[in-house]
């Protein structure tokens, strides 16, 4: 029986979003058991299948405070040990569950997954892990890491999520041999700054990857790498300018067949099927959530506005990644052959 703890009040839409992706991905997993850690009688309501109840399919823990997304981080997690969120995380860590899920406060959950969860050893930092959908190339999606967990970073940091993010690309998008990229400005070895040139030669001398050397981010979206190696405050500000381009580029493009003449809006009729098809490229709701990626269980983090769709993929994944033994395998290449100080 696989375990998830899910955050059920840490999104704007709990925990009515959360108890929805529950039934379902119940409904589709017989051998999955779901802890919804938040307010018992709001949850409650909520659950429109009292046989899961029944048959302890869906436990519900009681917690009576809340992480909101103005609070500080580490405070948040150190002085509400009672709230859905830390407590779903302590469940993870002494064993109750196998893995946590929310959609609760990023910063917060990123310092209960490294506080809480607890950090593998000899890992120094474990990095956010984003799957980002691509236009072109053969493969749907790529991997960005680190992309917001870690703003400063050492390229022995780097040398680890290229080792980190390989583990998950094999074990739950299934690609062998996955293509590794580091995010430069421009595609020369000598380009980029001391931590990028000192990065470069680390991963070009890791037999443990396929490095195929650095990308630029106007590439990105053509799908030159399964892998993309960035530190956290680059890649987050890659990973909010994808977000911010492709909602501004929808909206605009609905602005024109909306509001133009009568010939325009009869060709956006036509094309719209078409279209539709097109814009399903850009639906991230199906690809699950960022990952804290380095830690010794699953922690995923889908968005603060999911729907229950989106927050069902999340448990999916961390599914996933429980059978795949993904912290594990991550340990094991670690435990082998450290690549950094714990």
């Amino acid at each position: 029986m696989i375990r998830i703890a899910l955050d059920a009040m840490g999104g704007d839409f709990s925990p009515q979003e959360e108890v929805k992706a529950a039934m379902a991905a119940l409904q589709k997993y017989e051998d999955m058991q779901i802890l919804l850690f938040g307010d018992p009688a709001q949850i409650k309501e909520q659950i429109s299948k009292p046989q899961l109840l029944k048959e302890e399919r869906i436990i519900i823990m009681p917690t009576d405070e809340i992480i909101t997304m103005e609070d500080e981080p580490v405070k948040a997690i150190r002085r509400k040990k009672n709230s859905s969120m830390v407590r779903a995380a302590k469940a993870v860590k002494e064993g109750q569950a196998d893995a946590l899920v929310s959609s609760g406060n990023t910063g917060a959950l990123l310092a209960a997954g490294l506080l809480v969860v607890g950090r593998i050893k000899g890992i120094d930092r474990p990095g956010l892990m984003a799957i980002i959908p691509t236009l072109k190339g053969n493969r749907p999606n790529f991997i960005l890491m680190d992309s917001g967990a870690n703003a400063d970073t050492k390229a022995v940091n780097l040398h680890q999520f290229s080792i980190i993010a390989n583990v998950y690309a094999q074990q739950i998008l299934e690609i062998p041999q996955p293509r590794v990229a580091l995010l430069n400005n421009g595609s020369e070895a000598s380009k980029g700054s001391s931590l990028s040139k000192e990065a470069f030669q680390l991963l070009n001398h890791e037999e443990r990857i396929h490095f195929i050397g650095n990308v630029e981010s106007k590439t990105l979206l053509d799908g030159p790498a399964d892998i993309v190696i960035a530190d956290g405050f680059t890649g987050n500000a890659v990973l909010k300018n994808i977000e911010g381009v492709a909602t501004g580029l929808l909206g605009y493009i609905k602005d024109i067949l909306t509001e133009s003449g009568l010939l325009t809006k009869i060709g956006g009729l036509l094309i719209k099927s078409a279209f539709k098809k097109k814009l399903q490229i850009l639906d991230t709701s199906k690809a699950g959530g960022a990952v804290l990626l380095g830690v010794k269980a699953p922690v995923i983090k889908t968005h603060g506005s999911a729907k229950a769709e989106a927050i069902m993929y999340g448990i999916f994944q961390a599914r996933a990644m429980v059978e795949g033994r993904v912290a594990e395998r991550i340990s094991h290449h670690f435990d082998q052959n450290s690549l950094g100080n714990d």
